[in-house]
């Protein structure tokens, strides 16, 4: 016995082709995990994050194996097990917390009958026990009315809150390692910052040991005891987080901290690309919501315009009315009152209204990319139904226009013959992309579009933005939670708090002293 949680030695993975010929995703990884600590894994895309993190459970991803290694938990090697053993490990000793929340959650049961489903399988505690255990937990992952909030659906809450039921659900039967994969990578950065601080109390209150699974190396700065740094499936290097962010040995190492998610040193006004006066968009007076009767207010009395070519961000904490607004201007959402201007004529507030001409200028692109396509079509077919439908492209056309698409956002036209399936998270954003740009658009809604990107890929996707940005005098609005990413690609920010802008202008002007409040704290 090591006196560690868990022990993981040499641990290898392969991925198997349908021909039967294996290959290495991960190779040789050791690391430990002592009681009350946490220990990040941290890499970009494919560097093999996830899949240790699920060989922790005994779980290979379907077209994976395990080449060799061992997993100890408390000296028991999880790969040695049966498969009854392994489910009787998972949930009990070890506890899995998923990047989306929103998409674990059955959103026809109410939060408490999913919390406490565990424990009530697996006759550890009864209905009454388990129901004030959870009670318990949701207090000290200070979620408001922790005695009534179970009552709730998930819809009812938001993505922090869900997040915070999520590590609650995970903790139900106290286990000795709790795996958190990308928990907080879709939040504002106020709601992570409260997310991080809940996952630490419950990591140091009850000396359960956790993995964090992250491609940020600001956020994990913030919990971690130490840090692996992993490439292509291997081991860059390993030791604790101070030594690994201040001295760190490795280049590739230095490339994530400088890709990190940290202010630039000086934001400077971007030269303007579009004519000052040449509004492309006006949005005048507009306010929606939610509910039959109006309960919800997401946006109150919103104006902003945006210019020809230029890039206007829009940012803000969950439930700000960033998203709410992109779906107004898009026609997916009938605003209460207002209006939305293109080229000075108003467009119809539903998107059934509007003309072809319209819906081909106004194009969004969504944050998930993995539920913003078919997964049964390749992607071509994905590419080529906006070049059908908007200009009534033929097959021969469709296929020319596909290969052109996919060079135009750095991809290979052999893609064209892959599913979604086999695309990487950033080559997923570069396709959903592709196909915004397929109807030819003068306007591109971004909606949280680099959030669940590794730093490095985000990256990329920002330099081919501007790219785009100056080939084809397209202009974007770029929602994010991510002040440090609003100040490297906008011309003009608004900041919005609670439905309402509360500060707008020059990039420059709005992130430099003196701030509104807002604007100061998310700084």
């Amino acid at each position: 016995m090591t006196g560690n949680v868990i022990d993981v030695k040499n641990l290898s993975v392969d991925a198997i082709a349908k021909r039967g010929e294996r290959t290495p995703i991960v190779q040789d990884i050791s690391f430990s995990v002592a009681p009350g600590k946490v220990v990040a894994l941290i890499g970009e895309s494919g560097s093999g994050k996830t899949t240790i993190s699920l060989a922790c459970l005994g779980y290979a991803r379907p077209g994976c194996a395990f080449k060799g290694g061992e997993i100890l938990l408390d000296g028991t090697d999880v790969l040695q097990l049966d498969l009854i053993g392994r489910q009787q490990v998972r949930g009990v000793d070890i506890s899995y917390v998923a990047q989306s929340a929103a998409a674990s959650f059955n959103s026809a049961l109410s939060i408490n009958r999913q919390v406490t489903e565990i424990p009530q399988i697996r006759n550890l505690m009864s209905r009454e026990d388990a129901t004030r255990k959870a009670a318990a937990l949701y207090g000290e992952l200070d979620l408001p009315s922790p005695e009534t909030i179970g009552r709730r659906y998930p819809h009812q809450v938001s993505g922090g809150q869900l997040q915070r039921l999520m590590a609650a659900m995970a903790m139900m039967c106290s286990p000795k390692l709790l795996i958190l994969d990308e928990p907080t990578t879709a939040l504002d950065v106020t709601t992570q910052i409260e997310v991080l601080q809940a996952f630490k109390n419950l990591v140091r209150e009850n000396q359960t040991s956790a993995i964090y699974v992250s491609h940020d190396l600001a956020v994990v700065a913030q919990i971690a005891d130490e840090i692996l740094v992993l490439k292509d499936g291997r081991m860059v290097e390993y030791g604790p987080t101070e030594t690994i962010i201040t001295v760190p040995r490795q280049d590739y190492t230095r490339q994530l901290i400088a890709a990190a998610h940290v202010m630039p040193e000086e934001v400077t006004q971007r030269a303007s690309r579009g004519e000052k006066e040449s509004h492309l968009l006006s949005v005048n007076g507009v306010s929606a919501g939610y509910g039959r009767q109006r309960e919800v207010a997401a946006l109150r009395d919103v104006s902003l315009d945006v210019r020809a070519a230029e890039t206007v961000g829009v940012i803000g904490e969950s439930g700000s009315g960033k998203s709410t607004l992109g779906r107004v201007i898009s026609g997916l959402m009938t605003p209460w009152k207002g209006e939305v201007l293109f080229r000075g004529r108003p467009l119809a507030a539903s998107l059934k209204q509007r003309t072809r001409d319209e819906l081909r200028e106004v194009q969004i692109v969504f944050q998930m990319a993995d539920v913003a396509r078919n997964p049964r079509h390749v992607v071509s077919k994905i590419l080529g139904r906006p070049l059908a439908f908007y200009f009534g492209a033929d097959r021969r056309a469709i296929e020319n226009r596909v290969g052109e698409l996919l060079e135009l956002v750095g991809l290979d036209p052999a893609f064209a013959r892959r599913f979604p399936r086999e695309l990487s998270g950033g080559q997923k954003q570069r396709v959903n992309l592709a196909r915004a740009l397929a109807a030819d658009p003068q306007l591109i809604i971004c909606d949280e579009i680099t959030s669940a990107l590794d730093t490095v890929v985000a990256e990329a996707i920002l330099d081919l933005l501007v790219s785009l940005q100056d080939r084809l005098n397209v202009a974007y609005i770029f929602i994010s939670h991510d002040i440090s990413t609003i100040a490297r690609i906008a011309d003009r920010v608004a900041v919005m708090r609670d439905g309402e802008i509360v500060a707008a202008g020059p990039t420059a002007e709005v992130l430099r002293p003196p701030h509104h409040d807002y604007t100061d704290l998310l700084l």
